[in-house]
């Protein structure tokens, strides 16, 4: 059953829960490392900032559509990095952050009381957010990899829009091109919308070495398949949408530079209400996103970055008897230990679903190290007795944690 009211529906900011244990964490004498939030801290490229100085002379209203060389800027970057050369310019729609479209496309498209909306049991919070925010009913899926092609019979429970997080936020598992294909053949069958979140897609661990340089750090494009892959879904966007973000590869989380591609009478759709509701990114932005789409150069640079750090603090956390699971891509790392019997937090925050076991102890034992990191449960029940430890910190920050690790 639908909520009466879209404020009573929403769950509180998961991040507020937190609070304690930055404070926890910052008495540490060697200070804090926050690790929580997947925040870039590395310079925006000079190639961005130089592009959106030059634009700052922006007296008219931006297009809401995009102006034709960031579509087709975004369509060429589609088909040199993600291996999809059919992207059309006409189907790409320029968003304020990717964010603010995975909170609004729900109802964007239409869904409201009486439709479900499905994503993974492990996941980003804003697509339950997003969800109730349209007044439709939220379906967390244990596993979208698994979906079969005879579905579920009742077609109430049949998502009206489907999500897909490749690589995922937060564990980093990547889905290959058989599972996606399973999913957008499923959805097609029973009439749903497939939503493919893949802002994380350029920071593939599984064909990098981590001490890369920035000179052969270009690696092949299509590594991690997008929902828009002609190998995926046999050369159709028909009912698939992708959405990206260019905050994690180009640190441009300050510009809300994002798009979304795919399905022409889709995104017509999407923009004929922002149309309307004035959801426009300004010009300035729309100008650096056409530079950073068209220079891979600092991309290769800022992922080498990640990939020392990413290097360093995993094998301290291993060293200290963590596991890491999955982290095949993205800014995080899923850990956990076998050794800590989870029965949540007790004092001072609580667990903001009201499961034991949701990672909060390992939440209070890194804190005590003065290192910052959320725990599993912010992503659902199913991420309990995990945390996600972000490798947005600088090279300082990064090696202090992994000395203190290493005495612990």
């Amino acid at each position: 059953m639908a909520p009466t009211s879209t404020m009573d529906s929403l769950p509180e900011f998961p991040w507020d829960s937190l609070v304690p244990y930055k404070e926890q964490a910052s008495s540490h004498a060697g200070g804090l490392v926050d690790l929580s939030v997947g925040t870039p801290v590395d310079p925006t490229p000079d190639v961005v900032m130089a592009a959106l100085a030059s634009a700052a002379d922006a007296h008219g209203y931006p297009q809401t559509w995009g102006t034709p060389a960031l579509r087709e800027a975004v369509a060429a970057w589609f088909a040199r990095r993600r291996g999809v050369p059919d992207v059309s310019p006409d189907a790409v729609l320029p968003t304020m952050g990717s964010k603010e479209l995975v909170a609004w496309l729900p109802t964007l498209l239409g869904a409201g009381r009486g439709d479900v909306v499905g994503f993974p049991a492990l996941a980003y919070p804003t697509y339950d957010v997003g969800t109730r925010l349209a007044g439709a009913t939220p379906q967390p899926m244990d596993s979208l990899s698994d979906i079969s092609p005879a579905g579920p019979t009742d077609s109430s429970a049949t998502p009206k829009l489907l999500w897909v997080n490749s690589p995922s936020n937060p564990t980093g598992q990547v889905l290959g091109i058989e599972q996606l294909a399973r999913i957008v053949g499923w959805a097609r069958q029973h009439g749903s919308i497939v939503a493919s979140d893949e802002c994380y897609a350029e920071l593939d661990w599984r064909s990098v070495d981590p001490a890369v340089t920035a000179d052969d750090g270009l690696r092949s494009p299509g590594v991690v398949p997008s929902i828009l892959d002609p190998r995926v879904c046999d050369g159709s966007h028909e009912g698939l949408l992708a959405v990206y973000s260019l905050s994690k590869q180009s640190n441009m989380a300050g510009y809300r530079a994002a798009f979304v591609a795919g399905d022409r009478v889709l995104v017509d759709r999407l923009l004929e209400i922002r149309k309307h509701a004035g959801m426009m990114v300004p010009w300035p932005v729309q100008q650096a996103m056409i530079a950073a789409l068209g220079d891979d150069t600092h991309v290769a640079r800022q992922r080498a970055r990640y990939g020392i750090r990413r290097e360093r603090l995993r094998s301290a956390l291993e060293g200290a008897g963590y596991r890491i699971e999955h982290s095949e891509a993205g800014l995080y790392l899923w850990a956990t230990r076998d050794d800590r019997d989870e029965g949540g937090p007790s004092d001072p925050a609580q667990d903001p679903a009201g499961h034991a076991g949701s990672g909060w102890s390992l939440v209070s034992e890194l804190a005590d190290l003065g290192i910052l990191v959320a725990p599993g449960s912010f992503y659902g029940v199913a991420g309990r007795g995990h945390v996600r430890i972000s490798l947005t910190a600088t090279d300082e920050r990064i090696s202090s944690a992994a000395i203190r690790l290493a005495h612990s």
